[in-house]
């Protein structure tokens, strides 16, 4: 499970298509997997795109739309028969409680894995673990929403020419790193901040604050798409972004690597929003997201 990067289960949005699943999204971060708005069929793709039950560690649901959330059952009842061994956790809009009961004992199965309940009651912080913080922000959606954000911790980056320029080598600098300070020379001064990498995951929503700070500063943005830009007043109706819409608040936000995903099925020729998406003029890496896809978050700058 080392590495960290996307695997697009599905892409469609609302209903399924021949060539598009539900979504679905599992982003893998050092030992641990993220598993994003399992829709219907989630098992499945997680069987063709070599994602095991056992490597979940954490599902979060933006909200109780059925492309969303209908594969809760079939993955909750998977990661019980398969015996996770490790704490799973489930995190989702408080006001969805009753849905998420209901898809969590939809039929009858043998509950052998503790899954933990974190239902989602306000915008902040929802855990910080020694390799990440994971966060939410109110999204604008008909129902209530909320997108997610990963965030590592900023690190050190040992500049060799100030080290030798003071004459540490060797294991002096592992000892100067754990320390702090080795004779006399202090860390900030043989060093650089360096900035722990950021992901963000924003479904269903208008244009929203929210949608803007989880984007903030991103070296990974997986965000809908759902509508072209000729159908911005459909988007605006029922609370989705249009593809130069999300591509705008991705390139203010700065981001490095954009995916775009949860088409709409009345659009047969996905490169119009590869276009859309450049006039809008953002720059950084694009992908327009098929099933299956494998997005590496970008290295470190």
């Amino acid at each position: 499970m080392a590495g960290r990067e996307l695997v697009v289960l599905g892409t469609a949005s609302q209903l399924p298509t021949r060539r598009r699943g539900h979504n679905g999204y599992v982003l893998r971060w050092d030992g641990e997997a993220f598993l994003f708005d399992p829709g219907e069929g989630t098992q499945r793709q997680m069987t063709h795109a070599g994602i095991s039950a056992t490597a979940l560690h954490r599902v979060c649901v933006t909200h109780f739309h059925g492309d969303h959330s209908l594969g809760l059952a079939g993955v909750i009842q998977r990661i019980n028969l398969d015996r996770v061994p490790h704490p799973v956790y489930a995190h989702y809009p408080a006001s969805g409680e009753e849905y998420f009961r209901r898809l969590r004992y939809a039929t009858s199965y043998y509950e052998s894995v503790g899954i933990t309940p974190v239902p989602v009651h306000e915008e902040g912080v929802l855990v910080t673990t020694p390799g990440y913080t994971l966060e939410t922000r109110r999204l604008s959606h008909p129902v209530e929403s909320f997108g997610y954000r990963l965030t590592e911790p900023d690190g050190v980056r040992m500049l060799p020419e100030a080290l030798a320029a003071h004459g540490i080598g060797g294991p002096d600098v592992g000892r100067l790193r754990r320390a702090g300070e080795l004779r006399g020379v202090r860390l900030e001064e043989v060093s650089e901040v360096r900035r722990g990498q950021r992901f963000a995951f924003v479904m269903d929503t208008r244009m929203c604050r929210g949608a803007e700070e989880l984007a903030e500063g991103c070296d990974l943005l997986v965000i809908e798409s759902t509508f072209a830009d000729e159908d911005a007043a459909l988007a605006e109706e029922h609370g989705h972004l249009t593809a130069g819409q999300a591509a705008a608040l991705a390139r203010d936000a700065g981001v490095r690597h954009l995916v775009l995903t949860h088409f709409s099925q009345r659009y047969e020729d996905p490169t119009v929003f590869a276009r859309q998406a450049r006039a809008a003029g953002y720059e950084g890496g694009l992908t327009i997201a098929e099933d299956f896809d494998r997005v590496p978050v970008p290295p470190r700058l």
